[in-house]
């Protein structure tokens, strides 16, 4: 395997060679009827999901990624499809490696077509959390029985690319060994099927990035405490690139190295692709802000390996990606760096390792185009939350976990294909800071005014720092403090920093502006802090009627019922600004520390549905504001 050019600097390194874990699931699939590839390779044919070439090449595809695996020192997780479990050589390679390798036996609720299925269930519908709850069950049932039939016990994991609530729940009840599954494709929502041309309408945004226990209620978000638990402990479909997937195609850019072939991230010349060795990389380094712990996954259907030529690149390329993926991981293990795991074992460290409330972070940086954006990204059970330092710290994506929203998904449901967990901020779908209205799109940032001029933050591009700081009960506050920011107005300028606080176990996010430095200690300045929002899971608008708007002090309360009527309603020394969306039963709200303030706010019209809540103070040289904006289930 070629060199690549470490993701980590000098002084970045000593927290990886210490770290407690560094842990990667393998997982592959006898899938037999490759996903796709009959479509494709049958080229106009009449479609025969059973005819012996797609079989065999299903399974020498299968064969291989095992034995890449296995030459590196790796082991697997063998998830067992429903076709899989008719062909007696599959079968017995999974026992095989099961006792030479260590490899786990899990079952997959992907790869279900196959002559037995269309038979019985009259469909060509593949996606198990689509299906009807009534069919849901029928297919488990089925799969999970055939399974009990081949090998004598239930699978300990399962998986697909989405596992709704409803199916999660059933399978737990009713097989109660499943303890880990494949539950999301993490940002897989419009970004990534419009770059696919409208091809599949699967919609996974809003979920967690990296492992975590999903509540009964809703897959996506976090479980709060034991009685939230569902009972498994879920992981993503691939470890993807936590800032291109999000300004972009969620499918190019992740630890799939057909993936990144196909989003042409490599040498054209020499078949290399360090961008696939430093995502793992950055991977890794996400052990310095989650408690010397880090996870990276790599899921490989055998359809991105056939040889009739479906993907942009050719067969010995797509080999070629494969076994140096697989060789990267395997020098990590030996290196003494790596902790491979089956599924279940991880299940069982993770449990060990995390408790409910301790978030996921990830300060993240541009490894796809080298730029120096840096973004952060928090998940707890209250919120998942985005900060971008390119705009001064802006919160641009937030999903209200709080509400442990209800959120049904396949036919006969609201949500046929949508499962993402609703935003209320979201700059890709609602513009964000810069739309040709300013100050139009979603986002939570602040303005400083002096004499008439104004400046959002959100034109001051910074950098960010992580540390942390214990609070009772053993949890702890994770910090992040941006470097300072000049601001230039004509005859002032203000030297300003800020830092992001997210405290372990509430549902809240504070945001402190120090004032450092005035060329005019004499001078005061306008300190608007201020959250446009609305919710959606698409870039298409929703109603927004039947939110309520208020300000509220000590029993005082000024309200807008939402009619799009651009009305606005503040108040001198507000305790509170809020937002009840009972469309997502979210309760969104800010405070300011600072009693000499107005509270206020604003109804937005129908070209730009949104609203905005918001504090405006004056603040002096030195001087330290804090403003805290909360979520929680609406009654």
């Amino acid at each position: 395997m070629n060199c690549h050019e470490s993701f980590f600097t000098e002084t970045e390194r000593f927290g990886i060679n210490n770290m407690d874990k560094f842990v990667v699931n393998i997982i592959h699939r006898p899938e037999m009827v490759p996903e796709y590839a009959e479509k494709v390779t049958g080229h106009g044919k009449e479609e025969d999901i059973g005819r012996k070439s797609l079989l065999t090449e299903s399974l020498d595809i299968f064969k291989f990624q095992q034995e890449t695996a296995h030459k590196n020192g790796l082991k697997t997780t063998i998830q067992m499809t429903y076709a899989s479990l008719f062909n007696e050589e599959a079968i017995q390679i999974a026992k095989d490696h099961h006792e030479k390798y260590g490899d786990e036996i899990a079952l997959s609720l992907l790869g279900l077509p196959c002559t037995e299925f269309r038979e019985k269930y009259k469909t060509k519908d593949f996606c198990i959390w689509m299906f009807s709850m009534e069919d849901k069950k029928s297919i488990v049932d089925d799969v999970f029985g055939k399974f009990y039939d081949t090998f004598g016990f239930y699978p300990e994991s399962t998986g697909s690319y989405y596992m709704d609530a409803e199916l999660t729940n059933y399978i737990k009840e009713k097989y109660p060994s499943v303890k880990c599954a494949i539950a999301t494709c993490w940002e897989e929502g419009p970004k990534a099927y419009h770059t696919c041309n409208n091809s599949w309408y699967t919609l996974f945004d809003g979920g967690p990035w990296n492992p975590w226990i999903p509540s009964k209620q809703n897959t996506h978000a976090p479980a709060a405490n034991e009685a939230e638990d569902s009972g498994i402990v879920a992981i993503p479909h691939l470890s993807r690139d936590l800032l291109a997937c999000y300004d972009g195609n969620g499918s190019n850019f992740g630890t799939h190295p057909q993936n990144v072939l196909r989003g042409m991230i490599y040498d054209t010349k020499t078949w290399e692709y360090p961008y696939l060795y430093n995502l793992v990389d950055q991977y890794r380094a996400l052990e310095k802000y989650n408690n010397g712990y880090a996870y990276n996954m790599m899921f490989v259907g055998p359809g991105w390996l056939n040889k009739m030529g479906r993907w942009e690149a050719p067969y010995e390329l797509l080999k070629k990606s494969y076994e140096d993926g697989m060789a990267y991981y395997g020098q990590l293990k030996k290196e003494g760096k790596l902790d491979d795991m089956t599924m279940a074992e991880f299940a069982d460290y993770y449990r060990q390792k995390k408790t409910y409330t301790e978030p996921e972070c990830a300060l993240w940086r541009d490894i796809l185009y080298g730029s120096d954006k840096q973004i952060f990204w928090y998940c707890d059970p209250y919120m998942r939350a985005c900060v971008n330092m390119d705009q001064g710290g802006a919160i641009v994506d937030l999903r209200p976990y709080a509400a442990k929203l209800k959120w049904e998904v396949g036919i006969g449901t609201k949500h046929v294909q949508d499962a993402s967990y609703p935003f209320l901020i979201q700059e890709k779908y609602r513009a964000g800071y810069f739309t040709h209205y300013a100050g139009e799109g979603t986002v939570r940032s602040a303005k400083l005014t002096y004499k008439g001029e104004e400046v959002d933050l959100c034109l001051c591009r910074t950098k960010a720092h992580f540390s942390e700081e214990e609070i009772e009960g053993g949890k702890k506050k994770r910090i992040l403090t941006l470097d300072p920011v000049d601001i230039e107005f004509q005859d002032l300028t203000v030297k300003l920093q800020t830092r992001v606080i997210f405290a372990e176990g509430e549902s809240d996010i504070r945001i402190e502006r120090r004032i450092l430095e005035m060329s005019d200690p004499s001078a005061k300045v306008e300190l608007n802090e201020y959250m446009v929002a609305c919710y959606g899971t698409t870039e298409y608008p929703e109603d927004m009627t039947g939110i309520t708007l208020a300000c509220a002090k000590e029993g005082e309360v000024k309200s807008i019922s939402y009619e799009y009527k651009c009305r606005e309603e503040e108040m001198d020394g507000a305790d509170i600004v809020s937002a009840v969306i009972p469309a997502i039963e979210t309760k969104v709200s800010m405070s300011m520390d600072k009693k000499e303030s107005k509270g206020y706010v604003r109804e937005g019209y129908a070209f730009s549905p949104m609203f905005t809540l918001g504090y405006s103070t004056e603040v002096s040289d030195k001087e330290v504001v804090s403003t805290w904006l909360k979520l929680e289930k609406a009654d």
